[in-house]
């Protein structure tokens, strides 16, 4: 079946923010990506999730912030970017975002680097949709 990204597509972050900000998300964390950014902070995993994770039916996810910012948001710029979770490293390349050109232009509303930028092959979007951030915990 034909996809409407077949031909690829043009993404390139432009650092706004907004994808951090999204109404209900969860950034879900699996236990590398909790060693990884605890490693980062220089901190016991321990305390790491005390301070900046919930624990749900899903597994971990960092905490979000009274207004669903993600915790690590800070002015307007990720202050893990380096180490920042799989699920955030393949926005916008996530399943519901392909379903169709009408999502991805939806996205393009609040996303500026939306058809900017950098060229994705169809292989690459595959790749990067495929990707579950499921954590076992």
């Amino acid at each position: 079946m034909k996809k409407f990204y077949d031909n690829g597509l043009r993404f390139t972050c432009t650092s706004c923010g907004e994808c951090c900000r999204l109404p209900g998300g969860k950034v879900r964390i699996s236990q590398e990506e909790i060693e990884s950014v605890s490693r980062f902070f220089s901190m016991d995993q321990e305390f790491f999730l005390k301070q900046y994770a919930v624990h749900g039916e899903k597994g971990w996810a960092l905490e979000d912030e009274s207004h669903y910012a993600c915790i690590f948001l800070q002015d307007n710029r990720c202050s893990i970017y380096d180490v920042r979770p799989l699920q955030c490293r393949t926005f916008p390349f996530w399943p519901e975002n392909l379903k169709s050109a009408y999502r991805w232009k939806q996205l393009k509303s609040f996303c500026s680097g939306i058809d900017q930028g950098i060229w994705h092959s169809r292989e690459e979007i595959r790749a990067h949709s495929q990707i579950e951030p499921v954590t076992e915990t």
